[in-house]
Formats: C-alpha cells, sequence, structure tokens
C-alpha cells in the first residue's frame, strides 16, 4: 500500500508540471489558464495605390450633354427622350399661362424648352417644357402665370382664375362670378379667364376681399 501512494505522488508531480494537480471544487484535476498570444489582427483594406478621393462638385467633361431638341414632341416622349440621353431632373408648365397641371403627360406637346437644343450643358441641369394639350395651338410666346402679388393687386384680365387665385395671398378674402350672368359653377378654375377684377390693377392690398368676373377660355368677355 505504501508502495502504491508514493508512486500516485511521483506521478502527480510529474503530471504537474504539465497540468497542475491543484483539484477543483468537484474533485476533478483542473489545468491551470494560461494566457495564450493574441491573434495577428487582420490587415485592413487599403485604397489602390494612386486613388484619389473626388471633392470637386463642378461636373466633369463626361457629366456634360447637348440638349436635344423636343419641340413638336409629345411631353411624355420628350421626358422619355430626355432620360434616354442622361438629363434626369425634368419639369414642365402650362405654356398658355393657365397654371395647368400637366397630370396626363400623354395628352400634352412640348411647344419650348428651357435651354435651346444643341447647348451644353451639365447632365444634372433641370429642363423645364412649356406644354399645351394636344387639341391646342402653341402660343406666340410662353405665357408665364402671373407672379405673386407684391403689396398691390395685379393685372389678371385673360388670365385664369387659378392662376389668378394663386398669385393672391392665401387669406385673401375671393369671390369669382360668372360674368354672362348665367350664374354658373366655377368648378375648374383652370377653364375659366379673368374679365375684369375688383379692386382695380395697382391698388394697394391690404386684406380687403377681391372680387374676379370671369367666362370660359373659349368664350367673349361681355
Amino acid at each position: 500500500m505504501r508502495f502504491h501512494i508514493i508512486s500516485a505522488a511521483v506521478l502527480c508531480a510529474a503530471a504537474g508540471a504539465l497540468v497542475g494537480c491543484d483539484p477543483d471544487t468537484t474533485g476533478h484535476a483542473r489545468a491551470d489558464s494560461t494566457p495564450t498570444a493574441s491573434a495577428t489582427p487582420a490587415t485592413l483594406a487599403t485604397p489602390a495605390t494612386g486613388a484619389k478621393e473626388t471633392t470637386d462638385d463642378k461636373p466633369t467633361e463626361a457629366e456634360r450633354k447637348a440638349v436635344p431638341d423636343f419641340v413638336g414632341m409629345g411631353l411624355q416622349s420628350a421626358q422619355d427622350a430626355a432620360q434616354a440621353a442622361g438629363f434626369y431632373a425634368l419639369t414642365s408648365h402650362d405654356a398658355l399661362g393657365r397654371d395647368r397641371l400637366q397630370v396626363f403627360d400623354r395628352n400634352w406637346k412640348v411647344c419650348g424648352q428651357n435651354y435651346a437644343a444643341g447647348k451644353t450643358i451639365p447632365i444634372s441641369t433641370r429642363l423645364d417644357f412649356a406644354a399645351v394639350k394636344l387639341a391646342e395651338s402653341c402660343p406666340a410666346k410662353d405665357e408665364k402665370a402671373p407672379e405673386a402679388a407684391q403689396g398691390t393687386m395685379p393685372d389678371f384680365g385673360g388670365k385664369s382664375v387659378k392662376a389668378a387665385r394663386a398669385a393672391l395671398d392665401p387669406s385673401t378674402s375671393l369671390t369669382v362670378n360668372d360674368a354672362s350672368g348665367s350664374d354658373r359653377w366655377i368648378l375648374v378654375e383652370s377653364n375659366w379667364k379673368v374679365c375684369t377684377q375688383s379692386p382695380s390693377t395697382g391698388t394697394a392690398l391690404k386684406g380687403q376681399p377681391v372680387t374676379l368676373n370671369a367666362v370660359k377660355f373659349d368664350e367673349t368677355c361681355p
């Protein structure tokens, strides 16, 4: 028995040199925790040699193109052609100054464009198409909607009721009458043109009510 005890002690001493014989709370031998060398950090990706960050916001020559000729095209076709040419900042407006929205582009045609055909511009430039409905004739010049009233009553004669309303302060008390005397409801204001107005053109606007008398665009003012 003494021989076995001594042998066990010798074996434990020999093994302790490798893993240790300090018993844990469960009665099993527990190897000492020895820190190991940390793994070599992964190499970070670096930009390719010679790569240079672009900080100049000015368009490069590759970002400039000649403007195509869109006049006479359907509005939808003109927009498609503009995008195919690289121009994506597109807008349009009513060339008759009636402030109508081009809801269905295929029902409108292009009468003019804000940049002449052939002019080289950055492709980020906004292209604006002046358009009328397919059954309408293009005006001799682009009719702009009246500018916003700046303290005085603008001249709304011949302008659409919708455009006139948009030019007035939103808080204005506005009354629109059928100038024909038929007492018709004025539902689509872009289809009605102003014949007379009160107060008169040039009057200082100080919050007073405004009255417009109008007829449809295909009618003659009385």
